[in-house]
């Protein structure tokens, strides 16, 4: 199995893992956690509005934020990345956000594209290119609960309370 597809199989618990290092190396105020969850939850707002629109394995999806960006959620989720660097107040954690977004991500979306490629053929490669035409669906939050983006924002607010607890000294 090529190295580029373990990366993109392992990178949740790749992040877990680096999560935990990152909570262990912060050194939060109050200061940098809000200006990092503000930074935060408009990542995982871009995460939850992609997966109101995702139909995953079903078709190419081109609605809502699909209509700009191929993988809003990879957006969504280096937004969030940046939320927590910023929570953190930690150089060390900063380049382990940059580093683990640049690797994780870059082996993901390679992956990713390569799957789409082979069942979607030409559809997706006219997504790909920006000639396939946009199509009109409305968010739908039933649809992000079924993609299980609740996960997502579980994790974050859990990352963000255990850095409050740590910003008052508490862990």
């Amino acid at each position: 199995m090529p190295v580029i597809v373990r990366i993109a199989r392992w990178r949740v618990p790749l992040g877990f893992l680096f999560g935990v290092a990152a909570v262990m190396l912060s050194r939060p105020s109050p200061r940098s956690l809000a200006l990092g969850a503000l930074v935060g939850v408009c990542g995982e707002a871009v995460r939850i509005w992609a997966a109101g629109h995702l139909e995953k394995g079903r078709e190419v999806t081109r609605s809502g934020p699909y209509r700009w960006t191929r993988h809003p959620l990879y957006a969504g989720s280096s937004i969030m990345g940046v939320g927590l660097a910023i929570a953190s107040r930690s150089l060390i954690v900063a380049l382990l956000v940059i580093a683990y977004l640049a690797v994780t991500t870059a082996a993901a979306i390679r992956t990713e594209e390569a799957h789409l490629i082979e069942k979607f053929g030409s559809e997706y490669g006219a997504y790909r290119e920006g000639t396939a035409a946009p199509v009109v669906r409305h968010f739908s939050l039933a649809r992000a609960i079924r993609n299980r983006e609740y996960r997502a924002a579980l994790g974050f607010a859990l990352v963000f309370t255990i850095l409050a607890l740590r910003s008052r000294g508490v862990l």
